[in-house]
């Protein structure tokens, strides 16, 4: 049987609420061989005592040694086979931000970024330029017209946009041209099916035009794409876990992959505080919340291991709001490591705690990668959260007389 077709059989109908604590990226390394990771150098009190009260593991997001993107490892962590279910960023990005994206539109997230004299990447972000700017600049490409398409230019956030293409006959079947290196020149757009072809031209045509015209600006003086993708076909989790799921997250994409499953999206300011209090106001709405916080992986990204260590002593100060809510079951996790060490994703497993009443105790005395590594869960598909989540609520029957 096709594990969605087994919680579909196996759901019930219940009260128990699911809290869904999500800090991105936050698996990490030590700095200096045998030393702390950023969550074992974080002061986390709070975090501790779940793990002391619950049990710990590690998760893999895609398969061991695989460096995971934030779209699949967010999926695998909702319970969607990563490998089954394929959504391309720019479809998350489109949908987060609300635009009415159309089953043959073709949608990529843009980057804006800055080249050097030679047209060399420097910066793959840009600075991670402030949002009104990218506003300016997406004004400006939308001057661009390519044959036969409509094209739309929209900002997403910081140094984030999107490209969508709206036309006939369309394919979503593209290369990137993000190298995701510096000191090396953006790519052209290829064909990956023979189909795509045309689609392909009108892109390079649109980055040779958006060149032009970004040229002289500073420091965004042109832009990468990536995740070309078309809407995707998907189940919602009300119909495979019958649930009446919500999502808090401040950054579109996330928004965007939770809006896909069938999390309503709520309201919520810009702090991590903002958002904890967001889940407050909301929590007798909804039976499963996903809080999402951003921060960490930015922190990971620009290699800022202080910063990331105190990003998730922040968090963990606001985990006496959730907890005097007494949800039924709070898992605590992250999508995919993002060591400050490496400045980018990586291939580690991720710590995941889950604390309920019925989920029983292991030796785990802290959160961290070393003691949920010698936890009851041991190392296990991201996939297997939902699943666990979902008994620890007593919302799943028996299989089988």
């Amino acid at each position: 049987m096709e594990h969605f077709e087994l919680m579909k059989t196996l759901k019930v109908s219940g009260e128990g609420r699911i809290v869904l604590l999500l800090l991105d990226g936050l698996g990490g390394l030590p700095r200096e061989q045998g030393g702390e990771t950023e969550l074992e150098a974080a002061h986390t009190p709070n975090l501790d005592a779940l793990a002391n009260d619950g049990v710990c593991g590690l998760h893999d997001p895609i398969a061991p040694g695989v460096t995971p993107g934030s779209g699949p490892s967010h999926l695998a962590v909702f319970g969607y086979d990563p490998l089954r279910y394929v959504i391309g960023r720019g479809v998350l990005e489109s949908v987060g931000v609300d635009f009415p994206l159309g089953k043959e539109d073709v949608a990529a997230r843009g980057n804006f970024c800055t080249l050097d004299e030679q047209g060399h990447i420097t910066d793959r972000r840009a600075g991670r330029i402030a949002t009104e700017l990218n506003r300016d600049l997406c004004a400006m490409l939308r001057a661009i017209k390519l044959p036969g398409v409509e094209v739309f230019v929209e900002t997403v956030k910081e140094h984030r946009f999107i490209l969508v293409l709206r036309g006939k006959g369309l394919s979503g079947e593209l290369s990137e041209t993000d190298p995701q290196r510096l000191g090396v020149s953006p790519l052209p757009v290829e064909a990956l099916a023979p189909e795509a072809k045309a689609t392909a031209g009108l892109v390079n045509e649109f980055i040779q035009q958006a060149g032009a015209v970004l040229r002289d600006q500073h420091p965004a003086n042109m832009m990468l794409l990536r995740g070309f993708a078309m809407w995707p076909e998907i189940p919602s989790m009300q119909e495979v876990f019958g649930l009446n799921p919500a999502s808090i997250a401040v950054y579109p994409m996330y928004r965007g992959v939770a809006r896909l499953v069938g999390m309503a999206p709520l309201e919520t300011g810009p702090s991590i505080s903002d958002e904890f209090d967001a889940l407050v106001k909301h929590f007798k709405e909804h039976d499963f919340f996903y809080l999402h916080v951003k921060k960490t992986d930015s922190a990971g990204e620009d290699g800022d291991f202080d910063r990331k260590v105190a990003l998730i002593e922040e968090t963990d100060a606001q985990i006496p709001k959730l907890m005097a809510l007494d949800p039924d079951v709070v898992i605590v996790t992250g999508d995919h490591s993002t060591p400050a060490l490496l400045k980018a994703h990586s291939w580690h497993p991720v710590p995941v705690l889950i604390r309920s009443r019925h989920c029983g105790v292991d030796g785990a005395v802290r959160f961290s990668e070393r003691a949920c590594a010698s936890g009851a869960l041991g190392r296990f598909p991201a996939v297997d959260i939902m699943p666990m989540a979902l008994a620890n609520a007593l919302r799943l029957g028996k299989y089988g007389a």
